[in-house]
């Protein structure tokens, strides 16, 4: 079940990388590809974590993945405001 779960969320963050990925072609705005980037390194992240049996939520390199995806949602969204001022 665990599986499945990790596989849908990452198949979620993989579509909406694709949508942001979209967005950035047409616009080639900086927001939507930060968000694009960090979107595919949730996905992938996700199914890293569901396929292999042995790895845990609790182990440092998958929070180390998640920072950094986090990371680029606040740079993008600081980067979006200090454009504007």
């Amino acid at each position: 079940m665990k599986q499945l779960l990790l596989g849908s969320i990452g198949m979620a963050s993989l579509i909406a990388a694709l949508f942001f990925a979209r967005f950035w072609q047409a616009s080639h705005d900086r927001f939507y590809f930060f968000f694009t980037a960090s979107f595919l390194i949730q996905g992938i992240d996700r199914f890293a974590l569901g396929l292999y049996a042995s790895a845990s939520e609790e182990q440092p390199l998958f929070y180390l993945v998640r920072l950094i995806a986090y990371l680029l949602i606040i740079v993008a969204i600081a980067d979006k405001n200090r454009a504007k001022l």
